[in-house]
C-alpha cells in the first residue's frame, strides 16, 4: 500500500453487461481502453450488481447496504441523507469528493457526500417513476419500450450523447483544475456515464465499427427455454412477445449497443489521458464497473430486472499495478463490496467503524492475491414483481427465490447459460430449504413487502402535491462567471500564467 493515500478516479458505465466485453472473452466487441485498464487491474470475473436496476444498485454501491437496508426499493425511492456513503466516509478523511455523471439520486439531497458535483442528472430526481405492487398488472408510461429496439440504429446525436460529452468534458477539466491547484489533499472522482443503456442508438462511426455479417446473436434464444414466472411477466408487461422483434431488428440493436460501448470505451480513454498528462496516474485508484447489466435479447429477454447472469453480473476490475499485480479474481462480489474497499485503499487497510450496519465486504483479499469471500446476495423489489426477490450466489450455485415463484438454482460452472433448473430436482430441496431459512433469519421478508407497499403509496400520495407546487429536485450544477476564464479578479497575465499547465 502506498506511504499516503491514493487518488481514486471511479468510472462507471450504465447498463454494460460483461458479457459483451474483449477482457470477459467477447469476440467482437472493440473496447481497447477498457481493456488496458483490465490488462493493469485485477479483474473480477463473478461481480454483481445487488438490484439489477439504476438506482437502488448505485444506493447499494454507494453505501455499502443491501436495498431493504436502507430503503432502496425502485428507481424512484430516496436515499435518506442519514445513510453514510463513500463519498461522506472519503470526505471525512480530508479527500476532495466529485461526482460528474449520472448517480439517479432521487429526493432534495443530490450530493449526498460529494464536496463538488459537475453535471445535473440525465433522469429526473422526484417520485414519479413509483411502482404500484397494489396494481401489479398495471403499465406505466415510464416502462422500457420495445420501440427502443424496433427502432434501433444510428443518429447524430441523442440525450446519452449530450449528457456523456458533457461528464467527460467536466471530468477532465477537474482533473486539470486539481492539477494546477497544486493541492496536496487527495481526490475521489466519480465519472458515471449513461452508455450503453437503451434507446439502442450511436453515431454512425461507432455503428459503423461492427459489420453486420460480424454480428453474433444471442446464445440462448427465447425457444431454448422453459419461461420461468419473473420472465413470463417482464415478457407480458413490457410487450416483448407482442413486439415481434425480428433477427434484423435484434441485429440493429445490438450493433448499436456494441457502438455504445465502443463510445463508452473512448470516453475512458480520454480519461486516462488525462490522468496520466495531469500528473495522478501513478497514485490514483481506478476503478471500472457499472451499475447492472442488459439480457440483449438473451433467452428472448432485454434490458434488466431480472436475476439472469446477462442482467445481474457487472464487470468490476481495480487497477493500482504500483500496488496490486494483474490478476483474476473468480470468486462472487458484488457491488456493495465497494465502499469497504475504497475505504481500506484509503486508509491501509485499517478501514473505519461504519456508522450502518455494513452488507459489503472489503475486496483487499482478492486485490492482494488472497482468497476473499465468495458470496452474493441481492434483492429486486421494484416493477414487474409483486413481492420481493432474492438472489444469492455461493461458489458456483446461484439460488433465485421468491415467495411468488417456483424457485431456481443453477449450477454456473456445469450450466453457465442457466438452462437447466435444478430446483425441481428433489435431491436440492434441502439446499433450498436451508437458504430460504437463512434469508428469514436475516430478513423479515412480509416486514420487507410491507414497508416496500407503504412506500409506494405514500409517494404516490404526494406525487401530485409537489407537481401541483412545483417542486424539482434534480440537480443544478454550480457555476461561478465572475471567475470564469478571464475576468478582472486577477491580472489578466496572471490568469493565463496560472491557467497554463504544465506551468513555466
Amino acid at each position: 500500500m502506498p506511504s499516503s493515500p491514493p487518488n481514486i478516479l471511479f468510472i462507471m458505465a450504465d447498463q454494460l453487461a460483461p458479457q459483451f466485453l474483449p477482457a470477459y472473452g467477447h469476440s467482437v466487441v472493440k473496447s481497447p481502453h477498457i481493456d488496458a485498464i483490465c490488462e493493469q487491474g485485477v479483474v473480477f470475473d463473478a461481480a454483481y450488481t445487488n438490484f439489477p436496476l439504476c438506482a437502488p444498485s448505485r444506493y447499494s454501491m454507494m453505501t455499502g447496504c443491501l436495498p431493504s437496508t436502507i430503503g432502496a426499493w425502485d428507481n424512484a425511492a430516496e436515499l435518506s441523507s442519514e445513510i453514510p456513503t463513500f463519498a461522506h466516509y472519503l470526505s471525512g478523511m480530508g479527500y476532495h469528493t466529485c461526482l460528474s455523471g449520472k448517480m439517479h439520486f432521487c429526493g432534495p439531497d443530490q450530493l449526498h457526500g460529494f464536496n463538488t458535483r459537475l453535471t445535473t442528472d440525465v433522469y429526473p430526481a422526484d417520485f414519479t417513476w413509483t411502482p404500484n405492487w397494489d396494481e401489479p398488472q398495471t403499465v406505466h408510461a415510464w416502462f422500457h419500450s420495445m420501440d427502443v429496439v424496433r427502432e434501433a440504429g444510428t443518429c447524430t446525436r441523442s440525450n446519452n450523447l449530450d449528457y456523456d460529452d458533457e461528464v467527460t468534458f467536466q471530468a477532465t477539466r477537474y482533473l486539470f483544475d486539481r492539477a494546477r491547484a497544486d493541492g496536496e489533499s487527495p481526490f475521489c472522482l466519480v465519472v458515471s456515464y449513461i452508455h450503453p443503456h437503451d434507446p439502442y442508438i450511436t453515431r454512425p462511426e461507432f455503428f459503423d465499427l461492427y459489420g453486420e455479417d460480424d454480428m453474433d446473436l444471442p446464445r440462448v434464444g427465447a425457444s431454448d427455454v422453459i419461461v420461468d414466472a419473473h420472465s413470463a411477466r417482464i415478457r407480458d408487461l413490457i410487450g416483448i412477445d407482442r413486439a415481434g422483434i425480428s433477427d434484423q431488428q435484434m441485429i440493429s440493436a445490438r450493433r448499436a449497443y456494441y457502438g455504445s460501448i465502443s463510445y463508452v470505451d473512448g470516453q475512458v480513454g480520454a480519461m486516462m489521458r488525462a490522468l496520466k498528462e495531469s500528473g495522478f496516474i501513478d497514485n490514483t485508484v481506478v476503478v471500472f464497473t457499472s451499475d447492472h447489466g442488459d439480457m440483449l435479447g438473451e433467452r428472448g429477454l432485454w434490458f434488466k430486472m431480472s436475476w439472469f447472469e446477462h442482467s445481474s453480473r457487472v464487470p468490476l476490475v481495480v487497477s493500482f499495478p504500483s500496488n496490486f499485480p494483474a490478476a483474476r479474481s473468480a470468486g462472487a462480489a458484488s457491488l456493495a463490496d465497494l465502499l469497504p474497499t475504497l475505504l481500506d485503499l484509503a486508509t491501509d487497510g485499517k478501514g473505519l467503524d461504519y456508522q450502518c450496519a455494513m452488507d459489503g465486504r472489503s475486496l483487499l483479499p482478492q486485490l492482494s492475491g488472497s482468497h476473499g469471500h465468495d458470496e452474493v446476495f441481492g434483492q429486486y423489489l421494484a416493477e414487474l414483481t409483486p413481492g420481493p426477490i432474492f438472489m444469492v450466489r455461493q461458489g458456483s450455485r446461484k439460488f433465485v427465490l421468491s415467495q411468488e415463484d417456483p424457485p431456481m438454482l443453477f449450477d454456473l460452472d456445469n450450466d453457465p447459460h442457466e438452462l437447466n433448473n435444478l430446483a425441481a430436482d428433489p435431491v436440492h430441496e434441502p439446499d433450498i430449504g436451508n437458504l430460504w431459512n437463512r434469508i428469514r433469519e436475516r430478513w423479515d421478508v412480509e416486514g420487507i413487502r410491507t414497508r416496500v407497499l407503504e412506500s409506494q403509496r405514500r409517494r404516490r400520495t404526494v406525487v401530485p402535491s409537489l407537481v401541483r407546487q412545483g417542486v424539482s429536485w434534480d440537480y443544478e450544477p454550480r457555476t461561478d462567471a465572475a471567475r470564469s476564464y478571464i475576468r478582472n479578479n486577477l491580472e489578466l497575465y496572471e490568469i493565463e500564467r496560472r491557467s497554463r499547465f504544465p506551468a513555466r
